[in-house]
């Protein structure tokens, strides 16, 4: 991503397959953002559409070039890459992604940004009241936002809405894979960003496909056990490793003691093709030398990643000294712990 903001203001809109909602989507967007007196853009990101969605946002970025710009993936690569895309070409000092299916309201934006005008470096919205359906959708986003929450400490109610504002150098220096965008605010809290939340608007869908389905709950829940990864081990992977493979050991040790006590020991003595703890002994081996080896080889890639990108392991909030004045403040992502991993 550029680091130089030239504007105020990138809306930044992937989009697969919504033909039928993109005009209307710019027209909203329109009478919201051109009263503003913001200099802004409005970047669509076309992830590989079949419906027809690329003439029209070619159609829409002809009849407004001062503020459109339509981007187009050569194959459909999921929502965060085509989230990741938009970043890599804005120009805004803010970013408000949002989704292309009109669900997000476009009159949320100018309360966002109020928000964040109060100090803050993401404000993040939370669809309170949700327009889907209850079992394949409401239920389990409550279910997997009450574990992101948990588990990251970072208490928002909707970490799925893409609907947010960040402040650019919060962004500076990220790069998403997966299905990671929707866990922006917990990689910047953990860097010191300041985190709001606050309501949006979410409208029923009316034309289109939603493309969310039950089997996207899986998903966040092995996403998470990622961010988990990265937050504990990301800089001492062996301490996840090693432990696994001592745990491993001291199991092989303990089943090899329980087959010697049945063979020698106990009456009457039992054969050791008799009892499956030779066979446990030996995978308990195994997997202990396996999870220590595991965790020497994430050590030397963790380690190769931080040297020869000359990234520091740690976040530099402020410096005070008698040659430098006023306090100098450092980026909150770009050169600190994980940031490649978001």
């Amino acid at each position: 991503m550029n680091g130089d903001a030239t504007i105020d203001l990138s809306v930044l809109i992937p989009v697969y397959n919504e033909a039928e909602n993109v005009g209307r989507l710019h027209a909203e967007l329109d009478e919201v953002l051109r009263p503003s007196g913001l200099r802004y853009e409005i970047i669509f990101v076309d992830d590989g559409s079949t419906d027809g969605s690329r003439a029209r946002l070619i159609a829409i970025q002809e009849t407004d070039p001062e503020h459109v710009r339509a981007a187009f993936l050569r194959h459909n690569a999921g929502q965060t890459a085509a989230l990741s895309a938009g970043l890599d070409l804005s120009r805004g000092a803010i970013l408000v992604p949002m989704d292309g299916d009109l669900q997000n309201d476009p009159a949320d934006i100018p309360r966002l940004l109020a928000k964040l005008d109060e100090g803050y470096d993401v404000v993040s919205g939370w669809r309170r009241i949700r327009q889907d359906k209850m079992l394949t959708r409401r239920v389990p986003s409550l279910i997997a936002n009450w574990l992101v929450a948990k588990l990251s400490g970072v208490t928002l109610h909707d970490f799925g809405c893409t609907m947010k504002a960040y402040r650019r150098r919060v962004l500076e220096g990220v790069r998403l894979y997966g299905e990671m965008h929707r866990f922006i605010p917990i990689f910047a809290s953990w860097r010191g960003a300041q985190v709001a939340e606050i309501e949006v608007h979410h409208r029923p869908r009316t034309a289109g496909k939603t493309k969310y389905g039950l089997g996207r709950t899986f998903n966040v829940v092995l996403d998470l056990i990622l961010i988990r990864f990265f937050q504990k081990y990301a800089q001492r992977p062996i301490h996840l490793f090693g432990r696994i493979g001592l745990w491993s050991l001291v199991f092989s040790m303990m089943t090899f003691g329980g087959m010697l006590f049945f063979k020698y020991v106990y009456k009457p003595p039992k054969s050791f093709v008799e009892t499956p703890l030779p066979m446990l002994t030996v995978m308990f081996f195994l997997a202990g030398v396996q999870s220590i080896l595991m965790g020497v080889l994430a050590e030397m890639v963790m380690r190769t990643y931080y040297e020869s990108q000359h990234k520091t392991t740690y976040i530099l909030g402020e410096v005070k000294d008698g040659t430098r004045s006023p306090l100098v403040p450092s980026p909150l992502v770009g050169e600190g712990q994980g940031e490649g991993a978001a």
